[in-house]
């Protein structure tokens, strides 16, 4: 649920010029023509879904014995209240009471925008500048008698936030809102997952349209320009779209060299999008032109690392045991151990759903037992220094009967893209 641009977001971020650039896509018109949209059924997430939500974190807090949640702007401000806003140094805010609509504080000058998206029924109090919104925040939480009980901050509030509501209110008793916030947003609704599988139904097309009209001397960025005018013309928002290739590819999140594509080279793509505010994310890999011996068996090596990881992938199994299971086969296979490289030098997993990355990870450690609806990304690469490296990554949820895949694993280094 980080504010922050990953590194991988900064490396898809370079293609972006590409995408005024009129020879690259100019190319590509015709064949783009083809493509539509194909998020015409995705059903957005509607009042009585966010009205389920206020309660369940309303029930949260009652458990917890927390009396109010402050939200700064970001996904869990779009999760609850539906406003979409980004941060400044004029705090706009949410608070979730324990009973009772939310409240949203933000600058009077601010309101008529704000209110565009405010999608529940909530009060609104403004704060002229002059004023300090801190102490707006606390008096409503005088006016419902909350001042003296603990109240929750979300953990990507920024520290002015809880610094200025601590001033405001010395002596109220502020603590994590995890309990709360990521207790609702961990486990994803039906309607949620729906979201997600139209996402992740948008890149694998798109991955589709491209992966034929990969070429010799394409560099990273070109190929990743495409991929995202074919992410917008079959209705995602492009998140990132990165390509990396041979040597590149043996660095997680790429290097600042440019590569070309040519015979022999490791091309590993890492891509995905939002629809109605809930994103895919898919990775493949494959060799342009003939695979060597070795390129072949370490991708075999990761497509079974995907299937042991989704074989330890069962309700009530602490998050942390899917990474160490995969650990354990790598090792046999005579990578790692542990992080080191040539190896596995990442997590197996992260979370996802309106974020790309979100708690709880699948890595060495994580106790939190998986739970019907978690949603996790399954991404065992393996990374050769100098070399290349090799992900293939496809996201699941969870049910009652184990993982459900939102896209299949691809079968073969020669049909990488099912």
């Amino acid at each position: 649920m980080q504010t922050l641009l990953s590194r991988r977001a900064l490396v898809a971020a370079a293609a972006l010029p590409l995408l005024i650039r009129p020879g690259l896509l100019r190319a590509a018109e015709p064949d783009l023509a083809g493509l539509s949209d194909i998020t015409g059924g995705a059903v957005p997430i509607g009042p009585e879904e966010r009205a389920r939500r206020l309660a369940r974190a309303q029930q949260l807090m009652k458990a917890n014995g927390i009396g109010a949640v402050l939200i700064e702007p970001g996904s869990s401000l779009v999760y609850f209240t539906g406003v979409r806003w980004g941060r400044s140094e004029r705090l706009t805010a949410a608070i979730l009471p324990v009973e009772g609509e939310p409240c949203i504080v933000t600058p009077f000058f601010e309101e008529p925008s704000v209110r565009e998206t405010l999608a529940v029924p909530a009060e609104v109090r403004v704060w002229q500048e002059d004023q300090n919104p801190l102490a707006i925040v606390a008096g409503f939480l005088r006016d419902r008698k909350l001042a003296g009980r603990p109240v929750g901050i979300e953990e990507t509030a920024r520290f002015f936030a809880f610094d200025g509501l601590q001033k405001a209110l010395p002596d109220a008793r502020l603590v994590s809102a995890n309990p709360i916030v990521r207790g609702c947003r961990m486990v994803k609704t039906p309607a949620e997952i729906a979201l997600m599988q139209v996402a992740t139904d948008v890149t694998m097309a798109a991955y589709r349209w491209l992966h034929r009209r990969v070429e010799a001397g394409m560099t990273g960025a070109e190929i990743g320009a495409l991929m995202s005018a074919a992410t917008r013309k079959l209705g995602g928002n492009p998140e990132f779209s990165m390509a990396l290739i041979g040597e590149a590819s043996a660095y997680p999140h790429g290097s600042k060299q440019v590569h070309k594509v040519a015979d022999g080279q490791v091309v590993l793509m890492d891509c995905g999008c939002t629809v109605e505010g809930y994103q895919s994310d898919v990775s493949r890999s494959w060799v342009h032109g003939t695979a060597s011996a070795e390129q072949r068996k370490v991708w075999d090596t990761v497509a079974r690392g995907q299937q042991v990881a989704r074989a330890a992938a069962r309700i009530g199994a602490p998050a942390g045991s899917i990474d160490d299971a995969v650990r354990r086969f790598y090792t046999a296979q005579g990578f790692g151990p542990d992080y080191r490289l040539p190896g596995l030098s990442h997590r197996t997993g992260h979370g996802i759903g309106m974020d790309g990355h979100e708690p709880v990870n699948l890595v060495h450690g994580e106790a939190t037992p998986l739970a019907p609806g978690m949603c996790f990304s399954n991404e065992p690469g393996l990374y050769l220094p100098g070399k290349f490296g090799i992900r293939l990554e496809d996201c699941f949820h969870m049910t009652e009967n184990g993982p459900v895949w939102f896209s299949q694993p691809p079968r073969s280094i020669e049909v990488p893209i099912g």
